[in-house]
């Protein structure tokens, strides 16, 4: 599981609480070289402060203890907390990811006392090495020393035995955790949606409160959406809505209930909405001992999944009866009632065995495969046996006939021949439903673990949705999480057995493993007979991870095919396996909702996706080579694929973590799109300023596209006042005024004593300044203003006035008067010369009267 992603790096190396030097041990190179301090009484100690960087939220710490991880020979603290077992190293202060391991995730733990032989100088008193073996669900196997005499392994095995085996289903770290920032959505809406899916109907919207009203039925041309099982009275084990066929009434679906086990009738879970086909899942029928009970309903049901082939072929479709078990694991569960279908009881039908073994095979051969991993690996939990741990290259020791010993041993486990079983199973199915456009109904004995294996992985095949994450996700959670596959029973969980909440304490049924405890010759080895109650029942199994396994084999043989990757589902695992998070608690949809189990306890997908989100595309969740267009259609694997291997991801990390490390062509690709990625965030960066200093240049020319309109304006003006200022410098000249314009734009205007006389005269000048509009610019002209006033006497002799009408005015007559009667004499005023004519008069003038008067 990740780490805490708010860890702060503070060391705990200056701590005022480290363990004191007397508690320490002295050497760690291999068992031979430790060597133990005797102490009479354990130490109490308090928490480290700096620990609180590594604990989640609502992590406390229980117990502690000072000792060695044998695996790594890594001295270090051991802390029980109310989630996890976690393991600091001495010497790095950091967490130990082999050493740390959460408690839901051990299988089980013992105590294991080593006795060593006394040599002939040594006293008749045989050292002992006190042991801690703690075997996970997850594929390793660890071995803690502990100091003798100190007491600190029983005060670690006491813990053990009070927080990871929680007689209450309360007592689990997700319940004091809470929701947190991943809180969950409603499982039922999503499920709905899944079906609404599957018919083709993605546009339909519902909301949890259609659902819990039981107002919310839909379907298409063959299938509906059932609320019957609403309140899951008719099946305790089944979602509280189901796929059905259209033509079936939910009277004969109770009817057909009851011929099947734990009332687990033929329900759909996967759909063609183009072609009808369909994949159908129930658990075994009621035939008895002498396979000659008969259902009605129940063959009705079963006949109506044949539905009418599509594209004008005529007739039905034909239905394959496929049985997860063994032919003869069929026929003895007749005894208790069980068996079978008959070829002949069920219209066009062919009934088909793929004889995958049972829930207790699967156990067996997991820990058998578990053994393996830890005799061969670099990381043995013994400390000798190993031929990797001690240099060597190779598996078995480096020679021919110690390489066929291991690969024998590796397939005496049976585990990759199980694989192979459940994914040519799958793939069966899949071309059936590809290929013929038939129909599958699949079963097992109870319907929730080999059937489930099969119809998830063949949907995974036939549908490309169910190979992205988030089709994954509806894929989980429809067929593992809604039809009720009993995760508390395979995983080894409390569950909510009864009236009340207790967890029986069972014991194993599985023989301790021998590698651990793997001696040199002359030592013995003794178990403790203190050890811990397993906390798994005969009811545990690997089925889930073994479901995830074969999507691994899927993923290595289609690499374009899955947008996650295998570290996605390493990482899912784990969260599942660990229980930190509430989706796979308890056994069915049933118990979940009864006790609010989704409101209670964070969300898995919400975690996960909050990963996801912190890396972008780049992040190791995604399939760096995922390209949907390669395989938009079902997958079809031929048989030669379907050579399992070791997943390494997953078997080997904690054995050989070497070899668990991604591929070196991927680990080069991913550095590669991590670059590009860096690239185009710094092109993108370059584009997005080359566009601004685009747009600021554009800008830019519309200013000065403006500013030359303006100054082109200017310039006419200018033009303009320049002619008229010319004009009236020659009209004032006309009259004898000489102007001169300094460099300060004052004016100063000379008139002629001759001109003027005696006569009063106000000559006035002054700069002005004229504004363009288009440019808001102000442009300075010399513009000259100037003002004669005479006497109010027009008659005065030698009057300049009429100098200037004589000399301007055309209408003046030579004897003085003026062609305009009853005209006011000529002025000179505000750059304007011209005629004071009297209207009045002008309008007083009959028809008769003459204008102008002949000379």
């Amino acid at each position: 599981m990740a780490m805490p992603r708010n860890r702060r790096a503070t060391s705990l190396r200056d701590s005022d609480t480290r363990l004191a030097d007397s508690d320490k041990i002295d050497g760690a190179g291999s068992w031979d070289a430790l060597e133990w301090t005797k102490i009479d009484q354990p130490v109490s100690r308090p928490v480290p402060h700096g620990l609180s960087d590594f604990l989640y939220e609502a992590e406390e710490v229980v117990a502690e203890g000072y000792g060695v991880l044998v695996n790594t020979d890594e001295a270090g603290t051991l802390f029980v907390t109310n989630f996890r077992l976690l393991f600091l190293s001495e010497g790095s202060r950091d967490i130990i990811a082999l050493g740390t391991i959460p408690l839901a995730t051990i299988e089980k733990f013992n105590k294991i006392i080593i006795k060593q032989p006394s040599g002939p100088r040594q006293s008749e008193k045989t050292p002992t090495r006190r042991l801690l073996q703690v075997t996970g669900k997850d594929m390793r196997i660890m071995i803690f020393s502990f100091r003798p005499r100190t007491k600190q392994r029983r005060a670690v095995f006491e813990a053990l035995l009070r927080c990871a085996r929680p007689v209450r289903l309360w007592d689990m770290y997700t319940f004091s955790s809470g929701p947190s920032r991943f809180s969950n959505g409603s499982p039922r809406v999503r499920l709905v949606n899944e079906y609404l899916r599957l018919l083709g109907m993605e546009s339909h919207h519902i909301d949890i409160s259609m659902i819990e009203d039981g107002s919310f039925e839909t379907s298409n041309d063959w299938w509906r959406i059932s609320n019957i099982n609403a309140n899951y009275e008719m099946c305790a084990t089944y979602p509280h809505s189901l796929l059905l066929p259209k033509s079936i009434r939910d009277d004969d679906v109770l009817q057909a209930c009851k011929f099947r086990a734990r009332c687990r009738l033929p329900a759909i879970s996967w759909c063609d909405a183009r072609t009808g086909a369909v994949l159908a899942r129930s658990s075994q029928p009621l035939v008895g001992l002498m396979m000659n009970m008969r259902s009605n309903a129940d063959e009705n049901l079963v006949g109506a999944l044949c539905t009418q082939l599509s594209g004008g072929k005529g007739g039905r479709r034909k239905l394959y009866i496929a049985d997860a078990r063994p032919r003869k694991n069929a026929l003895a569960n007749g005894a208790m009632g069980g068996g079978s279908e008959s070829s002949s009881n069920y219209f066009q039908s062919e009934i088909v065995f793929f004889g995958i073994d049972n829930i207790h095979a699967m156990r067996e051969s997991l820990v058998r495969l578990r053994d393996y991993l830890d005799t061969h690996g670099t990381k043995s939990s013994d400390g000798m046996s190993s031929f990797l741990r001690h240099g060597g290259s190779t598996w078995g020791g480096g020679n021919l006939s110690s390489m066929s010993a291991s690969v024998s041993t590796l397939g005496d486990s049976g585990w990759l021949i199980h694989i192979q079983n459940v994914l040519a199973g799958s793939a069966w199915i899949a071309a059936r439903v590809a290929m013929e456009s038939a129909s599958v109904l699949v079963h097992c004995s109870d319907g929730w673990d080999r059937t489930t294996q099969l119809v998830a992985l063949a949907s995974l095949l036939l549908d490309p949705y169910y190979r992205t994450i988030r089709g994954f996700q509806a894929l989980v959670e429809k067929d593992w999480l809604a039809f009720g596959h009993p995760f508390s029973d395979r995983a080894g969980m409390p569950n909510l057995s009864g009236s009340g909440l207790d967890l029986p304490r069972q014991s194993s049924s599985t023989n301790f493993p021998s590698s651990p405890i793997r001696q040199a010759p002359g030592s013995f080895t003794s178990q403790s007979p203190a050890s811990s109650q397993p906390q798994t029942s005969n009811n545990y199994s690997p089925i889930f991870l073994q479901w995830v396994d074969c999507i691994s084999q899927l993923l290595r043989i289609y690499p374009f095919a899955f947008e996650f990757s295998s570290a996605f589902l390493v990482d899912f695992l784990d969260c599942m396996i660990s229980c930190r998070f509430g989706n796979f608690l308890c056994n069915s949809e049933k118990e979940r909702e009864q006790y609010a189990v989704s409101e209670a306890c964070g969300c898995l997908w919400m975690y996960l996706e909050d990963l996801r989100a912190s890396g972008g595309r780049t992040h190791v969740h995604y399939n760096l080579f995922y390209d949907p267009s390669k395989h938009d259609g079902p997958l079809l694997p031929p048989a030669a694929a379907l050579a399992p291997t070791l997943w390494p991801q997953f078997h080997l990390r904690w054995s050989c973590p070497s070899e668990a490390q991604t591929g070196e062509v991927e680990a080069q690709c991913r550095i590669m799109v991590e670059q590009i990625s860096e690239l185009q965030k710094a092109k993108d960066m370059a584009e997005r300023k080359a566009r601004e200093m685009l747009s600021t240049m554009e800008a830019i020319k519309v200013e000065i596209r403006n500013e030359k309109q303006a100054s082109s304006s200017a310039m006419k003006l200018a033009r303009k006042a320049n002619r008229e200022n010319d004009v009236i410098k020659r009209a004032i000249q006309s009259l004898g005024c000489r102007i001169q314009v300094s460099g300060n734009d004052d004016c100063t205007i000379d008139i002629e004593s001759n001109l003027l006389g005696d006569l009063p005269q106000r000559i006035t000048s002054s700069p002005s300044t004229r504004e363009t509009a288009d440019s808001n610019e102000e442009k300075r002209d010399l513009s000259i203003s100037v003002t004669v006033t005479p006497d109010n006497n027009d008659d005065v002799p030698g009057n300049p006035i009429l100098r200037v009408c004589e000399s301007l005015c055309p209408l003046r007559t030579r004897e003085g008067g003026c062609k305009w009667p009853d005209a006011g004499c000529a002025q000179l005023e505000s750059q304007f010369v011209g005629l004071r004519a009297n209207y009045d008069a002008f309008d007083r003038l009959s028809i008769y009267d003459g204008y102008f008067q002949p000379e």
